[in-house]
């Protein structure tokens, strides 16, 4: 029965984490799209969530690890709408409408993000996105050399460690991504990614061959 009683507390106990973390997170959100995230405050955080300062920081250390949190998630269903099949059959519509979801995440959430990547953003989460974008680009990469007949004009560049194709196409498409941001979004996520498509096509030419 001690045991019972001590995993019920627990779970409670991790329920009540979950809630509170999830009512700063919304707070944040909230606020950023109304100001910039270097002007965001904990004391503005705290009270726009109804909690405590104290409270704040059971959970982070600052405004900014709280930013990196809260964007979790979204950085993730971000990342998986980047192509992800360079040499399917048809590669220009999937990587199109793949990178046309990219850029319609980014702009349901723009003032989040344009205070994140912009010039008053925040180093730690434009680094946090960098990395895990690179990895996500890095892994397509791995599954598409792997099955693929690489043609000869690729092969210098596939022929390199792939965390630099990787790191290099992350932080290109972060760049393009911020200074779309920083613009307004003024062309629509469908001519983002009509333009987009062909750096990436030129970059990672590969073309399958269909197993035997």
């Amino acid at each position: 029965m001690a045991t019972t009683r001590a995993s019920t507390t627990t779970s409670a106990g991790d329920r009540r984490v979950r809630r509170t973390q999830a009512a700063l997170a919304r707070a944040l959100l909230d606020l950023v799209e109304e100001q910039d995230l270097s002007r965001v405050t904990v004391a503005d955080v705290a009270e726009h969530a109804g909690v405590s300062r104290s409270t704040f920081y059971d959970h982070y250390r600052d405004v900014h690890e709280l930013a990196e949190a809260a964007c979790t998630a979204m950085i993730d269903r971000l990342i998986e709408s980047l192509p992800g099949d360079f040499d399917s059959a048809d590669p220009e519509v999937e990587a199109t409408a793949s990178l046309e979801s990219f850029f319609a995440s980014l702009a349901e959430h723009a003032g989040l993000y344009r205070a994140l990547l912009g010039p008053q953003g925040s180093a730690r989460v434009a680094d946090h996105i960098r990395q895990r974008s690179t990895a996500a680009i890095r892994e397509r990469l791995e599954e598409a050399v792997a099955g693929a007949d690489v043609p000869e004009q690729a092969r210098p560049l596939l022929s390199l460690p792939l965390d630099v194709p990787a790191s290099f196409t992350a932080g290109a498409l972060i760049g393009v991504a911020a200074e779309w941001l920083q613009g307004g979004c003024a062309r629509s996520p469908g001519e983002m990614a009509a333009l987009t498509w062909p750096l990436f096509h030129s970059l990672f030419r590969i073309e399958a061959r269909p197993p035997s």
